[in-house]
């Protein structure tokens, strides 16, 4: 396949197909994948003094303002990474304080919750881990019990739920942990593209991203570490010294293009991606719910990402239900723990049932996602549903 073919128009999928999958991947946008071929192209190490590196170099700082522009930060407060799970380990790692405390909560991305685990055993820190409602919105009373503590403290709460997307008030949390006097650090690999962020504004102090959950490649991301931050020196990867001593290693060029390219178009489409994939999502919900009316829609009375529902089907197993939709793209939790035995920890911290995490799938969607799509997955979730709930009931 040739350049020009990949970075074609983009168009709408045939109907007999849905990719309702974007929090586990979004497609690459045609704009990150003209950068990353025409980077390619660019031969040069960006740490070289030589022409050709001085050109490598001037790609990355044009990709690194273009996601400091998305975030409303200094590029000089970006650290590249290789994506979020990435740049959650290392800021855990550099701001949590020797015999700290760590604060976490209970529906933390695993690469955050595994992370807090091994640095609170490693640094000897205390591990706090902070309760969710049924909606899966965090219990502020226990924050407010952990940011009492005596120690040195460090908290870490996602932006939104990568399995239901429901959305956390970071703001409100991040001035808390900093009057208490404590750091805070948010996961916002699922916001970040798809909700207005503006850093110059808020107080967070450290967050994480990777640049294929809003259309840029796969194998980049970075962590935004405010300037001045009272954090050790404790990089994950030692070297050469690049990002400022913070992760050594020969920058990925074409990574930085694409993901600074996928910025700038996601920031130029905010607005109205927002809006659209609200729209979809919800006439996804209604669709199903009008056909299947026991279908429970985890997180909806609270705010939630625009393009995320996480349904579940009382007497029907997700596995069943996803191995009857080859052509819908969608997941049973996290893409990243897939393979798993145990139910969603997230839904279990929600208050659900084992039984019914273990019937719950998430449809997410995004910028590319068309009604098409949406009307050919409602139809063919429906039909699959009622023919597992039938075998089951049958057996």
């Amino acid at each position: 396949m040739t350049g020009d073919q990949l970075r074609g128009d983009r168009t709408a999928p045939p109907t007999n197909s849905a990719y309702l999958d974007y929090n586990a991947t979004a497609p690459v946008r045609p704009e990150a994948a003209s950068a990353v071929l025409d980077t390619l192209r660019v031969p040069g190490n960006a740490s070289s003094p030589h022409a050709a590196g001085q050109r490598a170099s001037a790609l990355v700082q044009l990709g690194r303002s273009q996601l400091a522009e998305l975030l409303r930060c200094s590029p000089n407060e970006l650290v590249i990474t290789s994506g979020a799970t990435e740049a959650n380990n290392l800021a855990l790692r550099v701001a949590a304080p020797d015999g700290g405390q760590l604060v976490v909560s209970a529906t933390e991305h695993p690469a955050v919750l595994e992370a807090a685990r091994q640095i609170a055993t490693d640094q000897g820190c205390d591990l706090t881990i902070i309760g969710v409602d049924r909606d899966g919105q965090l219990r502020l009373d226990e924050l407010h019990a952990a940011l009492n503590s005596p120690l040195p403290t460090v908290v870490s709460i996602m932006a939104a739920n990568n399995e239901t997307g429901v959305l956390n008030d970071i703001q409100e949390m991040a001035e808390l942990t900093r009057a208490a006097g404590g750091i805070f650090h948010t996961d916002a690999t699922q916001l970040v593209g798809r909700l207005p962020l503006d850093l110059s504004t808020v107080t967070i102090d450290m967050l994480s991203l990777s640049a294929h959950k809003f259309g840029g490649p796969q194998g980049v991301g970075a962590l935004f570490l405010r300037r001045g931050l009272p954090v050790a020196h404790r990089p994950l990867v030692r070297g050469g010294g690049q990002e400022r001593g913070w992760r050594a290693g020969t920058l990925n060029v074409a990574g930085i293009a694409g993901m600074g390219a996928a910025a700038a178009a996601a920031q130029a489409q905010l607005d109205i991606e927002r809006e659209r994939t609200a729209q979809l999502r919800d006439r996804l919900e209604a669709l199903v719910l009008a056909a299947l009316p026991d279908t429970q829609i985890n997180g909806r009375s609270v705010p939630r990402l625009p393009g995320v529902s996480s349904m579940t089907f009382p007497g029907a197993p997700a596995d069943a239900v996803l191995s009857g939709l080859p052509e819908v793209a969608a997941s049973d939790g996290s893409a990243c723990s897939s393979g798993a035995l145990a139910p969603s920890h997230v839904l279990l911290a929600m208050g659900r049932t084992a039984e019914e995490a273990e019937s719950t799938v998430r449809f997410s969607l995004g910028h590319a996602t068309t009604k098409a799509e949406i009307d050919f997955a409602a139809e063919q979730v429906v039909s699959v549903v009622r023919r597992v709930k039938e075998a089951m009931w049958v057996s």
